[in-house]
């Protein structure tokens, strides 16, 4: 919890440290909305991933529900995350934001390690054993998002000092998207570098450090985006101009897409789930949202995370300090870019990547992860600084946690 070295003594130290107290005003109406949205998009995802995966779970597990109970299971654990962290005080994150990070960069060492040694082959992203994975990269999102946002608050007296503000952040920013871009994961790699340029952005760091920055990072990313071949096949399909240089994902993504219409096929009347479209109940699973509910269900998707984007912004703004602004401003973001850039490749406005529509596209880790991050955000819009300490006048370099 938020104290300060002004505090006169024990009685008023303890009153610093009592329990935050709950926000009435626009932030609480847009953390119940929000809770709303949330259930929404999870029961849309319960729906679209039955109809989306019941052919292919059929091939791969003998049952057409397989992928239905266990969505249904993980959206259920997923509110649970919601409600429960949301009683939370989210300067446990401040508190523990060196270890998150910490543990993360490990992780994603030992996967390199692993793969290299040959016990993981192909792309190095799950670990765990059985059906207890995750992928480490959604770990270390969240992980560079709480560092981060502590590292602003720290460093707000000097934000602007290269030396000893920017180049630590930059320092870790690109360990972490080093390490997943080697994964290899170029697209969340790339997403992670946006998130953690965009906080130092908004946290005040110099504009021209960071500009200086992006144009030496974009020619590197450049050239490892076309140092793979399924890389450059991904990139001339979208830069191709015709369908004959398309993918065969993209091809059946857009045939599904114009399949839907106005209204829809109907629920279950998916043509391109049958086999036809990989990962329909995952990656693409947009594509079945367009054909099953149309123009008008694609459109509601997409207003759903854009209600989803302005809630967690009016929450970040009357944040009760800078922490819980960074750390609302970095949740919101992580989701909502992760939602339009899986949108955006449903309908082959960009490459096609592997990042996951949320709280819709099957899959458990990653729904848990994202549960976390809305239950920050409730914590963040249910909470202000206790009254003794809103009377005292304080700046942010003079605020710690013990």
């Amino acid at each position: 919890m938020v104290n300060t070295d002004h505090l006169p003594g024990p009685a008023e130290e303890a009153l610093a440290v009592s329990e935050l107290l709950p926000h009435p005003g626009k932030e609480g109406v847009a953390a119940k909305l929000l809770i709303l949205i949330v259930a929404v998009l999870m029961c849309i995802g319960i729906a679209v991933v039955y109809s989306s995966g019941a052919g292919w779970a059929v091939t791969k597990y003998s049952s057409s529900e397989y992928f239905l109970w266990r969505q249904l299971f993980f959206s259920i654990l997923g509110i649970g995350t919601v409600l429960l962290v949301a009683q939370l005080d989210y300067h446990v994150f401040w508190k523990t934001s060196k270890i998150i990070l910490f543990t993360s960069i490990v992780l994603l060492t030992l996967l390199l390690v692993l793969k290299a040694v040959g016990l993981i082959t192909g792309a190095a992203r799950w670990i765990g054993f059985g059906p207890l994975k995750f992928q480490v990269s959604d770990f270390a999102k969240y992980a560079v998002i709480f560092h981060f946002s502590r590292l602003i608050t720290e460093k707000q007296g000097y934000i602007k000092d290269v030396n000893n503000s920017y180049y630590p952040m930059l320092t870790l920013l690109m360990i972490v998207v080093a390490l997943v871009a080697l994964e290899p994961n170029f697209s969340t790699a790339s997403l992670i570098a946006f998130i953690g340029f965009a906080l130092m952005f908004i946290g005040g760091v110099s504009i021209r450090h960071l500009l200086a920055t992006v144009s030496v990072l974009i020619p590197i990313a450049a050239v490892f985006a076309i140092a793979a071949p399924y890389r450059r096949a991904r990139l001339h399909s979208l830069t191709s101009g015709n369908e004959q240089g398309a993918t065969y994902q993209v091809v059946q993504a857009l045939i599904g897409l114009g399949n839907g219409g106005l209204f829809g096929l109907g629920v279950g009347a998916s043509k391109q789930r049958e086999l036809y479209l990989p990962l329909s109940y995952n990656d693409f699973v947009f594509v079945v949202v367009g054909e099953e509910y149309g123009f008008i269900g694609a459109l509601a998707v997409i207003a759903l995370f854009t209600g989803f984007l302005i809630c967690g912004l009016i929450i970040a703004k009357h944040a009760a300090d800078s922490f819980g602004k960074y750390i609302a401003t970095g949740i919101t973001m992580a989701i909502t870019l992760f939602a339009f850039v899986n949108i955006a490749v449903a309908c082959h406005l960009l490459p096609t990547t592997g990042v996951a529509l949320p709280f819709i596209s099957y899959g458990g880790t990653a729904l848990l992860f994202n549960s976390l991050g809305v239950g920050i955000l409730i914590s963040v819009a249910r909470y202000k600084k206790p009254a003794i300490e809103r009377s005292i006048p304080v700046d942010a370099t003079s605020w710690r946690v013990e």
